[in-house]
């Protein structure tokens, strides 16, 4: 048997420190699991890896399947339930298209 994803709406919001204040507006308080997580791949960027500059921004969100990460580039999703979850670029792209 084969099956066609039912046709959904959904609201999404790509992480990043640009995007930050629309992302604390967006995510419910729950969805919260310990906040932000702020990194950068060690000798990414010379002798000072804690470059504000080069930080890349992580979240740590409650879904229903537990605490999950988001990093820089996620997006977040809020499900049909309310629920919230992060999904990778390509998988993103490949699953969802904008709607005018």
């Amino acid at each position: 048997m084969k099956f066609r994803k039912k046709p959904v709406v959904i609201e999404a919001i790509q992480l990043s420190w640009r995007t930050w204040s629309e992302i604390c507006d967006f995510v419910s308080r729950e969805a919260f699991g310990k906040g932000v997580w702020v990194y950068s791949a060690p000798g990414e960027y010379g002798d000072n890896p804690r470059d504000i500059d080069h930080d890349r921004i992580g979240l740590l969100i409650k879904t229903p399947e537990g605490t999950m990460l988001a990093t820089e580039g996620d997006w977040i999703i809020k499900g049909v339930k309310g629920e919230f979850y992060p999904c990778k670029p390509d998988i993103f792209a490949a699953t969802y298209e904008e709607v005018p």
